[in-house]
């Protein structure tokens, strides 16, 4: 009773919260129409170096027209000794592809080693954080992710496993604000559905709170922290909160990223609700991201085209 509780008080406060920010937001843009300010708005940029923060998402979308590529890489755990190389024998991989529609609306695909893993995920930044004519102190994006696990669990598994049974869904809020140049920090309330779980003691709906945040060292390298802290008698004992420090580093069309984490998940249901590493016991995991972008459509170019055209 308690847990139920705390998710429907949990949800209560991030609705009121949003619908707050959207009743600001319009009051604010009907003022300005009144004074008949100028339209001018300067909206926050590169709060994150890319669009993940280290395992899981930023408040960073993909620019429209671009396709984002990610090669995301996970190594053995450290504790495995030399024999393993430190982990370095094993690996886990995940390529996705992410493109932006908009400034504001991207899609994206990708596919794990993990569990022979396929996702489909869509992001849509609604509050971008500006100042001038158009002020918003935060930034608020909604991301959701279905993931499908096409591994065969093998006939020793005792439950009946249906195709429908291996999908999970993850929602999330992604609030952030950019304090100035070198301080970002990022609240990600999230929930989990899975529509299997391995005992009845877990719970199908698993609901998190995540924290990120950047420092910015020079002008192309900063350190990104990321943690997500599930709500207690949710998950089974043997799981623990992901925790994960990266190391990205800009050049020119890649950002690179040097990363530590305790989670091999690099898809929002698995490092959420499957971390087993503990710190701890340096069961920790050394990895790193690539992120590559291809500019598709040129804005600039498509609006000179129109322009022609129409004239």
């Amino acid at each position: 009773m308690i847990l139920k509780s705390l998710k429907r008080q949990t949800i209560t406060i991030f609705l009121v919260l949003f619908s707050s920010l959207m009743i600001a937001q319009d009051d604010e843009m009907d003022l300005l129409d009144l004074l008949g300010e100028a339209d001018v708005v300067n909206y926050t940029t590169a709060s994150f170096k890319s669009s993940l923060v280290v395992n899981l998402e930023s408040i960073e979308n993909t620019h429209k027209g671009v396709l984002d590529f990610k090669i995301m890489h996970r190594f053995g755990p450290v504790n495995d000794g030399f024999y393993e190389f430190f982990g370095l024998d094993q690996a886990t991989t995940r390529l996705g592809f992410k493109y932006g529609l908009t400034d504001r609306i991207e899609f994206g695909i990708g596919r794990s080693t993990l569990n022979k893993n396929y996702d489909g995920s869509f992001k849509w930044r609604i509050l971008w954080q500006s100042t001038g004519s158009k002020i918003m102190p935060i930034s608020l994006s909604f991301y959701t992710v279905t993931s499908y696990q096409s591994v065969n669990y093998g006939e020793n598994d005792p439950r009946e496993i249906y195709k429908v049974d291996k999908f999970s869904y993850t929602f999330q809020f992604l609030l952030a604000r950019k304090f100035n140049e070198k301080l970002t920090m990022q609240l990600v309330p999230s929930m989990v559905h899975r529509n299997i779980v391995e005992t009845s003691a877990e719970s199908n709906d698993v609901f998190s709170l995540g924290l990120a945040g950047r420092i910015k060292l020079t002008n192309r390298l900063s350190v990104n922290l990321e943690y997500y802290y599930s709500l207690p008698d949710q998950l089974a004992s043997s799981y623990t909160n992901p925790l994960s420090i990266g190391l990205d580093l800009e050049t020119g069309g890649h950002v690179f990223q040097l990363l530590f984490t305790n989670a091999v998940g690099m898809v929002a249901d698995q490092a959420i609700t499957e971390t087993v590493g503990k710190w701890g016991n340096g069961d920790i995991r050394f990895g790193f991201n690539i992120s590559r972008v291809f500019t598709i459509v040129d804005p600039q170019k498509e609006k000179v085209k129109k322009e022609k055209e129409a004239g």
